[in-house]
């Protein structure tokens, strides 16, 4: 069946997946001039609906009739060759069950935008139309005019011709008047780069045309003269005939005009030609991996590793900060690459993408990739492009990546290195799906039969605790490289230093007096705080009124870049209020601190020094991070002060001294995970500390010394944190002793989210043989005008997850059908 399917003898029916959130797939007749030309993988055009055209993805092709006795004919093939392969559609589907999301908004998500072609309407005069006898008013009018002149306009189009910018009752108006129609068309959003480059015409190609153009060129003809010789001296290096340069270098090489060279285009000594361009860059390696010299303790993790890895193990690396794990990372790499092999490797944030980047364009060059959501449409599907075609010449076979890169198109994945593994930001929260990307990198690993290697300072509990129970195979690098002592931790209580007790400033005298001595010494500075902007919230120091968000229940934070009060959730902001809204009170005052207001701060105290922040505020432009990484590591800054982005994998020689501003803000959050979080956070970023030369200090300001997180820090006790909080899991019943399923229910009414929450809840506990919690309002319980409430379920591990999901599922579905 699968041989006749694909030379199309067979081939009557398409299951085609739409990026809807709906759920399966939808059949479609398959017509016979496309017969030889679809296959899985491949998008198709379909009509869905009356009107409304998309891309589908095809799935499955068959002769089984199905049962609806009108189907819609597939309206075209959109690729050449499959952009899909099966294991990504396997994988998929793998999310779509186990994070309960519809596979369509998997497939959403994990197309590049510029892959997912549009449906857009267009409006055009209807071909039955008389204008003649028709009352046509001025707007009528006009917009039947442009029509007639540009044959057909976009509603966007149309909406533009007219002050309101708001044509849509019009359009519907002269719809039902039957004098103009819509037409959907597919828009394909990607498009290859396309340059223009000048080349010498083959006439004069010989040299002594070439020497009689030049003899042309009196002084008159100056300008062309400078082109020309400009032309000769950029492709003097090149022995191969007509040589090409880009005409935008060219003309800029002599600040001529493209009239000027137009003229010597017309005179017929040079050519213009377009050709497609790679829009990323392609480094070239200058180091070989064998040039790495493993020391003792990494060799016997290496040899460990591989072990596990022949046996097909998943493997668990734990290794202290700058123990060397990324050095391990190139060797497994390096070999995996002689197999023929792809790899990914995925890293928690974006920003930690760019030293790795250096470290294995190094020793790999133009083989690495890269792949996150910096990357515009066009790049992203270049990527995709060179990683799907594994015989190109320009072929990606190791990618970089944050979470996105696991839906790239791979088909010989051999190895999988999930580094920081324990980092949150691998969660992807809204919109849906909502899936774990380290979890899905190890079932992605296992589909392929590919290495699956974690790497973490601080594992999260569940990847140790797989460990611990033979799911995971666990190797561990206990000595710093290069013998490297660990930093000497400073408990500082804020409740005894004079300057934070009376409100004078933030950094302790402790801290301060470290910062100048680390400054003296020519080392640099880091300095954690988990919030960003200037002050946390403004509060009138006479009835405590906070100014809020319109659109969510939080508080606003002051910016003082924007001279603003934003919402960290919707963005809105507002200027500051002169005086309390409330109470009409003068005394408002500023509460809290952010990155923001340390940065003020520190300048102040140390005028002299090079000074810059690193968080979302400063790094919103696609080459902001790379950008403060490359200064910093050139020592063009002194203080480096940031939020979470700047905690783990960065590696600085000369970073002496890390502050972590507030440890109480981390540990005392409402949530399970909250001293598991905050022990990884206050651990990697002290690790940022002495990783070369000298050992390291770091300091953290507490209210709290003696808090059980903050002393497990103090002793760089992972396993003793790990086997304290593993007592609490188990006996309140958390992961991962206990699976947890959160559901959310969200409306703009919060009397109707209420009365439906409430017996939501009542009819899962009717259903379920399970613990159902809530619901309840989450921390921050209204984002953007939606009101929310979650409610809880628990299910212990011998339970069928499969079983306990499939009986919410209907219970959603009976809920939507009867609301009442």
């Amino acid at each position: 069946m699968a041989n006749t399917t694909e030379t199309g003898k067979h081939v009557h029916y398409a299951d085609v997946l739409l990026p809807l959130p709906v759920a399966g797939t939808f059949t479609y007749k398959v017509p016979d001039q496309l017969k030889f030309n679809i296959a899985i993988g491949k998008r198709v055009i379909v009509q869905f609906g009356s009107k409304k055209v998309y891309t589908a993805l095809v799935l499955a092709l068959h002769d089984q009739a199905p049962g609806q006795s009108r189907l819609k004919d597939i309206l075209d093939v959109v690729d050449d060759r499959a952009i899909v392969n099966n294991r990504q559609i396997q994988f998929w589907e793998w999310i779509a069950s186990y994070y309960m999301a519809y596979p369509g908004t998997v497939m959403n998500t994990a197309l590049p935008s510029a892959l997912k072609l549009q449906s857009e309407s267009r409006i055009m005069l209807h071909p039955e139309s008389s204008l003649e006898n028709s009352i046509l008013d001025e707007k009528e009018q006009v917009l039947l005019e442009a029509l007639h002149n540009r044959k057909s306009l976009s509603i966007q189009e149309a909406s533009e011709l007219f002050k309101d910018k708001n044509a849509i009752p019009l359009i519907k108006y002269l719809i039902d008047r039957s004098l103009i129609t819509v037409d959907e068309e597919i828009k394909d959003r990607y498009r290859p780069k396309i340059e223009s480059f000048v080349r010498l015409t083959r006439e004069y190609q010989d040299e002594s045309k070439l020497q009689e153009a030049f003899d042309q060129l009196d002084k008159r003809a100056f300008k062309q003269l400078q082109i020309l010789l400009s032309y000769i001296n950029l492709t003097r290096n090149s022995s191969s005939a007509g040589e090409e340069v880009r005409r935008s270098t060219l003309v800029k090489s002599v600040q001529a005009s493209y009239q000027q060279l137009n003229q010597l285009i017309r005179k017929g000594i040079l050519e213009v030609h377009e050709k497609v361009i790679n829009r990323l860059d392609a480094p070239e390696a200058v180091a070989d991996p064998d040039q790495i010299i493993l020391n003792t303790i990494q060799q016997s993790a290496w040899k460990e590793i591989k072990g596990h890895f022949d046996q097909k193990q998943t493997v668990l690396l734990h290794g202290i900060t700058s123990s060397g794990k990324t050095e391990i990372y190139i060797k497994f790499i390096e070999q995996t690459l002689k197999s023929g092999k792809q790899v990914l490797y995925l890293l928690p944030e974006i920003a930690l993408t760019t030293q790795i980047i250096n470290r294995l364009r190094k020793y790999f060059g133009d083989k690495v990739g890269i792949y996150h959501s910096k990357y515009n449409e066009h790049e992203q599907v270049e990527v995709w492009n060179r990683v799907l075609d594994t015989r190109r010449k320009d072929h990606y076979p190791v990618v970089i990546g944050a979470r996105s890169a696991l839906f790239l198109p791979f088909s010989k994945l051999g190895l999988v290195i999930v580094d920081e593994e324990h980092d949150t930001s691998f969660k992807q929260h809204d919109p849906a799906p909502r899936y774990n990307a380290r979890d899905c990198a190890v079932y992605l690993g296992g589909l392929h039969k590919s290495n699956i290697l974690l790497g973490s300072a601080t594992p999260a509990f569940e990847s140790y605790h797989n460990s611990q129970h033979g799911k995971f195979k666990l190797v561990t690098l206990k000595g710093r490289y290069g013998d490297i002592q660990t930093p000497e931790t400073h408990l500082i209580d804020q409740k005894k230093d004079p300057r934070i007790r009376q409100g004078k400033s933030h950094f302790s005298k402790s801290l301060l007096d470290a910062i100048d001595q680390t400054l003296k010494e020519n080392y640099q500075v880091m300095l954690f705080q988990n919030r960003r902007g200037f002050s946390l919230r403004l509060e009138c120091n006479e009835c405590h009124h906070v100014p809020m968000c319109i659109n969510c229940d939080i508080s606003l934070t002051y910016h003082k870049q924007f001279e603003q009060m934003r919402c960290h959730y919707c963005g809105f902001h507002t200027r500051i209020p002169k005086q309390c809204p409330e109470c009409g009170s003068h005394e408002v005052f500023m509460k809290g601190f952010g990155t923001e207001k340390l940065e003020e701060e520190l300048s102040l105290l140390f005028p002299e020094n090079r000074i810059r922040r690193m968080d979302l505020d400063s790094t919103r432009s696609k080459f902001s991070y790379q950008k403060i990484i490359n200064e910093f590591q050139e020592r063009q800054i002194d203080i480096l002060i940031g939020t979470q982005m700047i905690t783990k994998g960065l590696d600085f020689d000369h970073v002496n001294l890390v502050g972590i501003m507030n440890a109480d803000s981390m540990i005392n959050f409402p949530d399970f995970r909250s001293y598991e979080r905050s022990f990884q956070l206050m651990t990697q970023v002290s690790g940022r500390a002495g990783r070369k030369h000298k050992r390291g200090h770091v300091f953290i300001q507490t209210y709290d010394p003696f808090h059980q997180v903050v002393q497990y820090v103090l002793n760089q006790d992972y396993e003793g944190f790990y086997k304290s909080q593993m007592q609490d899991r188990l006996q309140f019943k958390y992961p991962p002793y206990f699976r947890l399923i959160q559901l959310q229910l969200k409306h703009r009414d919060y009397q109707v989210l209420n009365k439906g929450a409430r017996e939501f809840a009542d009819d899962l506990r009717q259903h379920l043989d399970k613990t159902v919690l809530g619901p309840e309002y989450p921390l921050v319980s209204k984002i953007k005008n939606w009101y929310i409430k979650q409610i809880l379920v628990k299910t212990d591990k011998d339970s069928s997850l499969a079983g306990v999901k499939k009986t919410i599922l209907h219970r959603i579905q009976e809920f939507h059908h009867h609301p009442e």
